[in-house]
């Protein structure tokens, strides 16, 4: 099938998926266990996967359980997606998500809670409802470099977000995400949602690639042992950085 047919196929079925999502979200949720729940987006999101065409390889121990952090790179509007077929957790993430088309109101409906990147006022009240998230026993994942970048060269960590596994004592997982052309095993700049690209246009790249792995490494966790969230940033980013490469 030409890459534009199965590139329209793709995204019919994927659209289809997202508003049984949604369905399952409003109507199916409320009536579920936490750990039902869980197995549910777990479910969905590899489902998507593959409407996609994106094959998942998981290297590490994903996590079994909370309260714990989960830190990551962030390359994509598929990061979400993928970190949740291998394991779910509840996002942090900046506010503008809510307003994607279609895409927003599922995140939302999962529990993500949003931050607005610039409000200084805003990100401790994020951090007070991380900490107290993490306190309830919580998986929650940051995107601690604030925006995406091109998958080859990690932007400066922001050790903001860090501080609610610092108040509550809890560790904080590394992982290292990156996406790669499935036969030959090059970097695959598909997925990419940076500088004037717009979602719907990353989206339709990936569709059209249709021969895209994402690579999800997992790494030890680890305690800010006395480091401040500063000091903690840098070394995540050079854990994930060498995990990387």
């Amino acid at each position: 099938m030409p890459a534009t047919l199965r590139a329209i196929s793709a995204f019919v079925r994927g659209l289809g998926h997202v508003l049984g999502g949604l369905w399952t979200i409003h109507r199916v949720f409320p009536q579920l266990s936490p750990a039902d729940r869980t197995e549910r987006v777990r479910l969905w999101s590899r489902q998507m996967l593959a409407i996609l065409q994106v094959d998942l390889h998981v290297l590490g121990e994903p996590p079994a359980q909370g309260p714990l952090l989960v830190v990551c790179n962030h390359i994509s509007w598929l990061d979400i997606l993928v970190l949740n077929a291998a394991q779910p957790t509840r996002f942090v993430s900046k506010a503008d998500v809510r307003g994607w088309p279609v895409l927003g109101a599922l995140i939302t409906g999962a529990g993500t809670l949003y931050i607005e990147r610039e409000s200084r006022r805003d990100a401790m009240r994020v951090v007070h409802q991380m900490a107290d998230a993490l306190r309830a026993g919580d998986m929650l994942s940051v995107f601690p470099e604030g925006t995406t970048g091109d998958g080859r060269e990690l932007l400066p960590f922001h050790g903001n977000l860090l501080q609610a596994a610092i108040a509550v004592n809890v560790p904080v997982l590394p992982v290292a995400l990156c996406f790669v052309e499935r036969d030959s095993g090059q970097p695959s700049d598909a997925p990419t949602y940076i500088g004037d690209t717009t979602l719907i246009a990353s989206i339709w790249r990936t569709l059209k690639a249709g021969n895209v792995r994402a690579e999800l490494r997992y790494g030890p966790p680890q305690r800010a042992g006395g480091m401040d969230r500063r000091t903690w940033a840098q070394v995540l980013r050079r854990d994930i950085g060498a995990m990387l490469n």
